[in-house]
């Protein structure tokens, strides 16, 4: 159990995060949609311990940076370092042993390829692989499914659901509902720094139409083809 309580983040004179308090449950998929800048990233780094803020996050995992895999939108990378080297240097930080390339390669990529050749979709793969491979109790996913193929995309939800399935607490940030609405369990919608609204899977046919409205598209509907 994860327990977020009235978590504030102001930069400067702007705040961008306003008494966020949600609880997130072992074994349970959680979505966080918004606008860009309504503060998902900022939320994701406070909570791995990246951003200094106001508010509490506690946790019945013990000290949570040792359990939490955080898979940013744009992960770094060294560009002379291998994909090998570089899920062996996060089994390393964990210290698990690296179970090898076979195991490790849940995307097919080319590991003995140096990471600076790598497309941006291939980075991202190799860093969620990276995430995964480790063990981690907790895992947050900021636009998991941006700048991968499709049949990444399947693999990725598959691979959500059997983390889920595995007990893992994981929290995802999308732009794609119906990514989110496959896997997730419950949606946090998050305007100007604020947790506007919780929606419960049963509810997510009623959260799509509101997006719509949210995101101002809803005018295509009334349109001729």
């Amino acid at each position: 159990m994860i327990e977020i309580s009235k978590l504030s983040k102001s930069f400067g004179k702007k705040e961008v995060l306003k008494n966020i308090s949600i609880s997130l449950e072992k074994g349970k998929v959680y979505g966080i949609v918004g606008e860009n800048g309504a503060g998902k990233t900022t939320l994701f780094n406070c909570i791995a311990g990246l951003e200094k803020h106001n508010g509490d996050v506690q946790s019945t995992f013990g000290n949570l940076k040792d359990v939490t895999g955080f898979l940013q939108t744009e992960p770094f990378f060294f560009a002379n370092m291998t994909g090998n080297e570089y899920l062996r240097l996060f089994c390393n930080a964990r210290n698990i042993a690296f179970a090898g390339i076979e195991k490790s390669n849940i995307f097919n990529l080319p590991l003995q390829d140096y990471v600076g050749t790598y497309s941006t979709g291939m980075k991202k793969k190799l860093a969620l692989s990276a995430v995964v491979i480790q063990k981690n109790a907790f895992l947050i996913l900021d636009e998991p499914f941006n700048g991968v193929d499709i049949h990444s995309n399947f693999i990725i939800t598959e691979l959500i659901k059997k983390l889920r399935d595995a007990g893992k607490t994981i929290l995802i940030s999308s732009h794609i509902f119906s990514t989110l609405s496959d896997v997730c369990d419950q949606i946090f919608v998050l305007k100007e720094g604020e947790i506007v609204n919780t929606v419960e899977k049963s509810a997510f046919g009623a959260l799509d139409d509101e997006l719509k409205t949210f995101t101002g598209i809803a005018f295509l509907d009334d349109l001729e083809f």
